[in-house]
């Protein structure tokens, strides 16, 4: 698996001050989680809090941003239910997670400021994604666990009320993927109704949003980790999220005709049928974590399925390619630049890339 290389020290400092949107409506209920996915090895050791904070000793913190301009509303954002957790059609799959925020408001991350997005004159790379929602709205636990950082200081690793995270949340989940452990982090919180040491059930209210740390407004930071508690171990958590029923996710890899990673790149994706179009952009640093199958730097997840056109301005030529949304699984593709698409699943991995990474 990926980590973060060294040059992203400083960028990682202030992955979740974000920007706050117009609030879209609301969707219509989901159905509670009803299944656990299966249990991965997990060491028998003692977790304290300050063992699982997130922050290098040291740190330091710019305070001069730019915020990204929040966009107008869409016209309609009715959503079905989501898919009962866990949800997962093939072998790399884990849609693990549940939504941290209840149905009857937003619970889906915000377009324009998704994981791996650089939006601030500092170079500073979203390690998770948003979901905006109004002050002291519920946020719920994503899955069962046990609460092993509550409080201020997730990045320092003490008590810090200038923590970039404000009052924030993490939990180690009772389960794995491929032997190695499962952190959710929930910040930017008004109010925490956990404590440390506390196991927790799917659905289960642990706190309320709110605008605490390095924020512009009220939403929720959410953030998938692996291995360990910290930021160098984030993934996307668009591919880790419950799709709803009917609904499929979009996972690209772009890189240049050369073979490096294309990053910041635009990508529009048009609905066929309907003519609706998304546009997303590719990770802005090559350090950026991605899937350890899919080695992915671009996803797009919430499409109803069906059938659409991916299409790239690359060197001052347009690139289009056909592809189809399947309901609840993800579709993938690749682009080469001038090499142009394919849209074949990465192949197999050896079975020593799949085993968890050896913890220092």
């Amino acid at each position: 698996m990926n980590r973060l290389a060294g040059a992203f020290l400083l960028g990682a400092l202030l992955l979740s001050a974000c920007g706050q949107a117009a609030l879209p409506q609301s969707p219509v209920e989901q159905p509670a989680p009803t299944a656990t996915p299966a249990l991965a090895p997990e060491n028998e050791e003692t977790l304290e809090a300050a063992g699982d904070a997130a922050g290098p000793e040291g740190g330091s913190v710019p305070l001069r941003f730019t915020f990204p301009t929040p966009p107008p509303a869409p016209k309609s954002l009715w959503r079905p239910a989501l898919y009962e957790v866990p949800w997962a059609l093939g072998p790399f799959d884990h849609f693990y997670f549940s939504r941290p925020i209840g149905a009857d408001e937003v619970n889906w991350p915000l377009a324009d400021y998704r994981y791996g997005g650089i939006f601030f004159s500092s170079d500073i790379v979203h390690t998770g994604v948003d979901i905006p929602v109004p002050r002291n709205t519920p946020v719920l636990a994503a899955a069962s666990g046990k609460v092993v950082w509550a409080g201020y200081g997730l990045y320092y690793g003490s008590n810090n009320p200038n923590d970039p995270y404000g009052q924030a949340i993490t939990i180690r989940h009772d389960f794995g993927f491929h032997g190695e452990r499962l952190y959710t982090v929930y910040a930017h919180l008004e109010k925490i109704e956990v404590v440390t040491g506390q196991l927790v059930q799917a659905g289960e209210e642990i706190g309320l949003v709110g605008t605490t740390g390095l924020t512009t407004g009220p939403h929720l930071h959410f953030e998938v980790r692996t291995d360990r508690n910290s930021y160098f171990t984030t993934l996307n958590p668009e591919l880790w999220l419950a799709p709803p029923i009917g609904w499929g996710v979009l996972v690209g890899q772009l890189r240049n005709t050369n073979g490096s990673i294309l990053t910041e790149q635009d990508v529009v994706v048009q609905n066929k049928a309907t003519g609706q179009k998304w546009t997303v952009r590719t990770y802005g640093k090559t350090a950026v974590n991605s899937d350890p199958y899919y080695q992915e730097n671009l996803v797009l997840s919430d499409l109803p399925a069906g059938d659409y056109t991916i299409i790239i301005d690359y060197l001052e030529k347009r690139y289009t390619q056909d592809i189809t949304i399947r309901p609840g699984a993800i579709s993938y593709f690749t682009f080469r630049g001038e090499k142009r698409f394919t849209t074949d699943l990465p192949p197999l991995p050896a079975i020593q890339d799949l085993l968890p990474t050896p913890r220092p």
